[in-house]
């Protein structure tokens, strides 16, 4: 039973009433804590009183304390503690974090009500989940792969034909099984997103997405824990069904390490603010490790446009990973202008025209072979018009003088949009539109870099996708809370 849900306002109240008690030296002590204290009262948890309601029993004993976890949860990363259990310590040997969070100091919640909240917030039943970690898997579950891609190369997608088949699933507006973490991506909508759009953090008009995947490397034995009585009875390499502590961590390779990891894949949708410099995660998703980006695109895509129907997507930026004709088709039907990078591996298409010659990005090239300058789009014949690069200015002189062409405004060539959706997206490739949209997409690397280093993730002492999917969401929040606070000091200065 949810109930006794303490309100936004009175937390402020609860802290002004706390600080006015305090004396000199715990005032002073206090006062350290400020940038966390304004995190803490610009999160407004009231939403959630409404949203979490069904989730919680009509009937038996109510709830207690549940904003003050969660407030404590944004409050333990804000701190850098990796553990749960150590934090639940500091906060009853530290009246003032205690007080920060909203609790009395002889008022806190025990640490088994911080697993239980985390365990509610998943959906999939609570019976099974203590089954599921029960179960024995046979040895051995995770093989490390034998062969090595190469330092900077990423893995081939091993069914070349699954993405098409991801995107027709998609199209049908089918829903993905086993889809456990819904309800966290709803809670970051609510307390994140929301509040962010209002204070113009991005905007919904124009709003350009960036999408990257990124190795966590998880902590679990790749071995899993033996039950038998094998090693009592002398045989010890027994190859026994074992238990694993994480059996939804699989082998992925991590390109920039040129080694196999064990763990998962975090999967990020971002944004860039250029007014004030700020990176903000927009989805948030752990998959297989094994999967490959072009997969964790179109599932990440399509669950936050299901999940934020209010907010219409511009642009998407994504790497040469997804670079694949079901995504340009994809992006097609729903309206979204695709910025990706070419995989050179893929070459063109033999549908071009043959009189034409073409760069490794997909402009069309002169015949002196230099890059020639888009003019604009006539939309009468839907198609791009392109210039002599010469009589642009681009060149001090072309190489052929007037034999490529006699005419004073020099070469002109078209492309049509219809020959290739990859080759040719709606804003040409290499130009400097489409540069200036896709030099956003480092803002996906300097989220991960947030995630994994700056909040720690890759040293938290957690187990499971449903723990790891938790403290990504309380992270993601607390990077908008420091996009509100830096926003704010520019605002005031």
């Amino acid at each position: 039973m949810l109930k006794n849900w303490t309100s936004h306002a009175e937390y402020h109240q609860f802290i002004t009433n706390a600080v006015s008690a305090l004396n000199e030296s715990q005032l002073k002590k206090f006062n350290s804590y400020s940038n966390s204290l304004a995190k803490l009262t610009s999160l407004n948890l009231d939403p959630l009183a409404v949203h979490l309601a069904p989730y919680y029993s009509s009937t038996g004993r109510p709830a207690l304390h549940q904003p003050e976890i969660f407030r404590s949860f944004i409050l333990m990363l804000d701190q850098n503690i990796t553990s749960i259990d150590l934090w639940v310590k500091i906060l009853l040997n530290d009246d003032l974090l205690a007080l920060l969070i909203g609790c009395h100091p002889d008022e806190l919640p025990p640490l088994g009500s911080y697993y239980d909240f985390i365990d509610r917030l998943w959906l999939h039943h609570k019976d099974l989940d203590k089954t599921d970690r029960n179960k024995l898997y046979h040895f051995p579950k995770n093989k490390r792969p034998s062969s090595k891609p190469g330092k900077g190369k990423k893995l081939s997608n091993r069914h070349p034909d699954i993405v098409k088949k991801v995107v027709s699933f998609v199209l049908d507006e089918r829903e993905f099984p086993f889809h456990y973490e819904q309800l966290l991506q709803e809670i970051f909508s609510l307390i994140a997103i929301v509040p962010s759009l209002e204070l113009n953090l991005f905007s919904s008009d124009s709003l350009t997405l960036s999408g990257d995947g990124t190795c966590v490397h998880c902590h679990s034995d790749t071995l899993g824990t033996k039950v038998c009585n094998c090693k009592s009875n002398g045989v010890y390499d027994c190859k026994c069904d074992r238990k694993f502590s994480d059996p939804d961590a699989s082998f992925g390779w991590d390109s920039d390490l040129a080694a196999w990891y064990f763990g998962y894949t975090l999967y990020m949708l971002s944004t860039y603010n250029p007014t004030y410099h700020i990176d903000l995660p927009l989805h948030i998703r752990f998959l297989d490790a094994r999967r490959h980006d072009s997969i964790n695109a179109i599932v990440a895509l399509s669950e936050f446009r299901k999940l934020n129907s209010n907010i219409p997507i511009t642009n998407l930026c994504l790497d040469s990973a997804n670079d694949n004709y079901p995504t340009y088709e994809l992006c097609n039907k729903w309206n979204i202008i695709p910025f990706i990078d070419l995989n050179a591996n893929r070459g063109h298409p033999k549908s071009l025209p043959q009189t034409m010659a073409f760069s490794k990005e997909g402009l069309p090239l002169c015949s002196a072979g230099l890059e020639m300058v888009l003019q604009g789009f006539c939309t009468g014949r839907s198609r791009h018009k392109w210039r002599c690069p010469a009589m642009c200015g681009i060149v001090d002189e072309c190489p052929l003088g007037t034999s490529c062409s006699p005419s004073s405004y020099g070469r002109v060539v078209y492309t049509k949009p219809d020959w290739d959706v990859r080759l040719f997206p709606p804003v040409p490739r290499g130009t400097k539109a489409w540069k200036d949209v896709y030099s956003t997409r480092t803002s996906s690397e300097r989220v991960n870099n947030r995630f994994l280093n700056d909040y720690r993730l890759h040293n938290m002492r957690i187990r499971g996708k449903k723990r790891y999917s938790f403290i990504a969401m309380m992270i993601g929040i607390n990077i908008h809370l420091d996009a509100r606070i830096k926003k704010a000091k520019i605002d005031a200065a």
